[in-house]
């Protein structure tokens, strides 16, 4: 990153490397509505409020973002802080700028009653956003690196909160949207306010070895120089030196000690082409001999974020492991900025492969809101498309399909599409029948078989691992129970209007209404289901529908929804009637298991 900049002079300096004359017009047009709108407010820290959209807008403008992205960094606190309206930047900055700005206000100062409930939500709002303008999510990425650079002025326990929501949502939606340098940062400062103490520990235990790696460094980095250079290839190597937080994260997660993690030597080789990665790779496995089985092609088969690069461990001198990255310079300005990276090469158009790919995502994460039964729901879900490890599925037809790790065969078909996930009974993997629920292997080929009459099983639950396989089963059992319940509520309703000489078609719709909006539901078949449910008397509905009936039950007809109703279940079990009541058949009835007694109807 750049020094960071304290006036709009310093920020419309640099972006003269990318912009045009009148775009820099604007962007200091929006700083200064900005400034005014702002004016006498401060930062917890002290400075003057307008120094963080400044800075916003500095951090975006590294990732060469394009200059309403620059306006909306500006002016995305005015509408929340100040009081101006959207309809007011509207008229001054135009329609893009204004949404842009009402989308970024918009995921922030939430109240709920769950912290956890406030971040499911938050994460929700900010999928509705994106599916509107992906640059929403990038300015309000950029929002919060600049909130975790200043953290120190909170308190310890504000800073752990905010820094935990920090690895929770926004660093996995960067890692999602192939931000890797922002995401690097936003893991680097929000284990530095969780763990301060360790990472500090972890620094100086880094600078103590760096002595010693520093001249194994240098030796791997010549020799490598060398071959390369005698084949004539043109590269750019450099050395990756792991962050604190990073050997962390590997030491508890991978359980490693300090020594295992740094013994490991990482560099990155950059190329001008495609076919000088794989050349590249050659002389390098000439050079050192690769470790088997650590070799992976992002290249041919691209990260679902978009990463592309060549990966391969070799056994350097002395048995050393080393780690090399090998890719183009376009793939590496995609490594680090991602999504935002296409708006330097493409000029902002729509039909490049990272909006595509996004766009794919966002509306995947769209089907998954949708039938999510709450934001909570919503966002366990989609925890497995945050954190992608994956594996790539062939279809029949030879189409790669990008699933997580441990994704099976249920997974699979709903990755194909809903209705195949619905009606699968069956697969072959390899050819070879074998259960839905197994676990799938990069490279396998693997068809799904059908039925028209099949349906998703509760079970499934237990072992599918997508966000779309896990809302898409649920939603139709959600579905499916209501049906049935809906159902059983009528046949209930009906029996006890029966009972007082009416029926469930004598009931005048306006009438039904009044009941619906006194019980606070939307249509009468929620009146319907909670009867099913058994959270409602059908008898006490029923009186409330027919209020001048006669209280004498009327004759009982034996068709339609009429006919006694057969409870499952209770063939063989005792039953008795209660001494308090004593029920005639017409009576409606309820009954209960009680201990030596069987079944007591009342």
């Amino acid at each position: 990153m750049n020094a960071a900049v304290e006036t709009i002079d310093g920020l419309c300096g640099r972006l003269t490397r990318y912009l045009e004359d009148h775009e820099i017009r604007q962007v200091r047009r929006a700083y200064l509505y900005s400034e005014q709108a702002h004016d006498g407010q401060k930062r917890r820290s002290g400075d003057p409020y307008i120094i963080h959209p400044l800075q916003v807008a500095e951090i975006l403008s590294d990732m060469r973002m394009d200059h309403q992205s620059l306006m909306a960094a500006m002016l995305h606190d005015v509408i929340e802080d100040t009081g101006i309206a959207k309809d007011a930047l509207q008229s001054q900055f135009g329609e893009a700028v204004a949404e842009l700005v009402d989308g970024v206000s918009k995921l922030t100062h939430i109240s709920f009653e769950t912290r956890a409930e406030a971040q499911a939500e938050n994460f929700q709002k900010m999928t509705l956003a994106m599916a509107r303008d992906i640059r929403v999510i990038i300015v309000k990425l950029a929002d919060r690196l600049h909130n975790m650079r200043t953290i120190g002025s909170l308190n310890p326990e504000k800073r752990r909160r905010i820094a935990k929501e920090t690895l929770d949502i926004y660093s996995p939606i960067a890692n999602r949207l192939g931000m890797y340098e922002l995401r690097s940062e936003l893991h680097e400062l929000a284990y530095r306010a969780m763990f301060p103490m360790r990472i500090e520990r972890i620094e100086r235990a880094v600078q103590t070895v760096a002595g010693n790696r520093k001249k194994i460094v240098s030796e791997i980095l010549e020799s490598l120089e060398s071959a390369l250079e005698k084949s004539g290839i043109k590269v750019r190597i450099e050395g990756r030196e792991k962050a604190a937080n990073s050997i962390y994260r590997k030491m508890r997660d991978q359980r490693k000690s300090f020594s295992d993690i740094m013994d490991v030597y990482a560099f990155r080789i950059v190329t001008d082409s495609v076919d000088d990665c794989y050349r590249t790779l050659g002389i390098v496995h000439n050079l050192y001999k690769p470790r088997p089985g650590r070799f992976k092609d992002y290249i041919a088969i691209p990260k679902a974020n978009g990463y592309q690069s060549l990966h391969t461990t070799l056994f350097g001198m002395h048995g050393v492991p080393i780690e090399i990255q090998i890719r183009t310079s376009e793939m590496d300005a995609m490594a680090s900025g991602g999504i935002a990276a296409h708006w330097l090469y493409k000029a902002g158009s729509d039909d490049t492969a990272a909006v595509q790919r996004t766009n794919r995502w966002v509306k995947g994460l769209l089907e998954i809101q949708q039938r999510a039964g709450n934001s909570l729901e919503f966002i366990e879900n989609v925890k497995i498309d945050l954190f992608p490890d994956d594996i790539y599925i062939f279809t029949p037809k030879g189409k790669i399909m990008e699933l997580p790790s441990g994704a099976t065969a249920v997974d699979f078909a709903y990755a194909v599409h809903t209705d195949v996930g619905n009606r699968c009974v069956a697969c072959r993997i390899d050819k070879a029948l074998a259960p839905l629920s197994t676990v799938l292997q990069s490279g396998q080929t693997v068809e799904i078989v059908t039925a028209k009459h099949a349906k998703p099983n509760l079970a499934w639950l237990s072992f599918v691992v997508t966000g779309k396989a896990r809302s898409a089963i649920r939603h139709f059992l959600k579905n499916q129970q209501r049906s049935e319940s809906v159902s059983l509520g009528q046949r209930l309703l009906s029996r006890a209007l029966a009972n007082l000489g009416s029926s469930f078609d004598r009931i005048p719709d306006e009438q039904k209404q009044t009941l619906v909006k006194e019980a606070e539901f939307i249509e009468f078949d929620d009146i319907l289901e909670d009867i099913g449910l058994g959270n409602r008397v059908a008898y006490s509905i029923a009186r409330r529908l027919v209020p001048d009936a006669d209280s004498e039950p009327a004759k009982l007809s034996q068709n339609g929804d009429t006919r006694p109703l057969a409870i499952k279940g209770s063939e063989g079990l005792l039953t008795s009637y209660a001494k308090c009541c004593r029920p005639i058949p017409g009576d409606p009835i309820i009954g209960h298991i009680s201990k030596g007694r069987g079944m007591v109807i009342h």
